[in-house]
């Protein structure tokens, strides 16, 4: 490393992004993905593991909320 650096040209939160705005990486156990792309290959030729899981996430949270209330 330098001693020093020289920030005068530097600007701030150029690199900067907002947690909402990312696109994080979510990694499925591989039995999962096993699964979903066998019970869903004999159905749908064209899927998407994403949307698929999303859906039950989505659906997952609905039953949370009623049980909640």
């Amino acid at each position: 490393m330098k001693k020093e650096y020289d920030f005068t040209k530097a600007e701030q939160g150029k690199f900067f992004r907002p947690i909402d705005k990312l696109d994080i990486p979510i990694y499925l156990d591989k039995e999962i993905i096993e699964y979903f792309l066998k019970s869903r290959k004999k159905k749908d030729k064209d899927f998407s593991l994403s949307e698929i899981i999303n859906a039950l996430l989505k659906k997952d949270i609905e039953i949370s909320e009623k049980l909640q209330n």
